[in-house]
């Protein structure tokens, strides 16, 4: 499917109008074009995978157990399955350099997305949980330098993993926010990080929007909107939850033979109709 540059920009930058302190954009993260359908019918303002919800799909581990081209034929899916903007979680960015960085990013384009999520964790590294935060700087920067390009202005949300992984407090995490701004992020995402006051001196600290992922014992929206918040996602937990409904729903009629647990299920009909049209 083709998306004239001129759409893609006007779609960039309603999404990028989106992030506003106080006022957060609310992300319930999909996977695949179904959850992606049912995200938009909910009333979502845009549509963000889940990196690993879409791993978990494909049959592959998060933390750069997929391929770009797969990936990204995914993420082309969602695109094309939906009428509001698009974001995609790209891990690392599906490269070892920054110069693969921006083949990602130009793909991204191609794909239909108007942002992305690009992390700083290393998986499986020996050096330590974080990338070196010069180097992070090169990777952002090529994906700045390669949307700027396409003519399209992609949301650059880079995602600090300091809280997540155990690598830092408040300080570092705004070190690092600080330097991938300067190399052309547009938001700083800060998974694990839900406390009312860690929120509130990361949103006060850092130089642009800022996205907190949230689930079980997370604040309320409401909350992280008064600590200045602008943006909000579920990460994979929607995608945990699916799959345990199916875990349960299996070990129910294969243990006791009963089925309360598909008590709730969405209406045939209704889904045969949102899902079985092409957009």
């Amino acid at each position: 499917m083709t998306h004239p540059t001129a759409t893609l920009r006007d779609r960039a930058l309603a999404f990028r109008a989106l992030h506003v302190p106080g006022r957060p954009l609310v992300l319930p993260n999909a996977w695949d074009l179904a959850s992606a359908r049912l995200v938009e019918e909910a009333g979502a303002a845009a549509v963000a995978t889940t990196s690993a919800g879409l791993a978990w799909a494909l049959g592959a581990a998060d933390g750069d157990g997929v391929d770009r081209e797969r990936a990204l034929r995914a993420v082309a899916e969602i695109a094309g399955a939906v009428d509001v903007p698009v974001t995609a979680d790209i891990e690392s960015g599906y490269a070892d350099d920054p110069a693969g960085v921006g083949d990602t990013v130009r793909a991204v384009v191609a794909a239909g997305a108007v942002g992305v999520n690009i992390e700083d964790a290393l998986h499986g590294a020996a050096e330590g949980p974080l990338r070196p935060v010069t180097e992070q700087a090169e990777r952002i920067a090529a994906a700045r330098e390669a949307a700027d390009a396409a003519g399209v202005p992609l949301f650059v949300n880079a995602r600090v993993d300091t809280f997540l992984r155990g690598a830092g407090g408040v300080d570092r995490t705004l070190e690092r926010a600080a330097a991938y701004r300067a190399a052309g992020a547009d938001g700083i995402f800060v998974p694990g990080a839900v406390d009312p006051g860690t929120v509130g001196e990361l949103a006060a600290g850092v130089d642009g929007p800022l996205n907190v992922m949230v689930g079980p014992g997370a604040p309320p929206v409401a909350d992280l909107a008064a600590l200045g918040v602008a943006r909000v996602s579920a990460g994979s937990g929607i995608a945990q939850a699916a799959h345990a409904l199916v875990r349960r729903a299996a070990r129910e009629l294969l243990g006791t033979g009963t089925y309360g647990t598909l008590v709730g299920g969405l209406d045939y009909a209704e889904l045969n109709t949102l899902l079985g049209g092409a957009r």
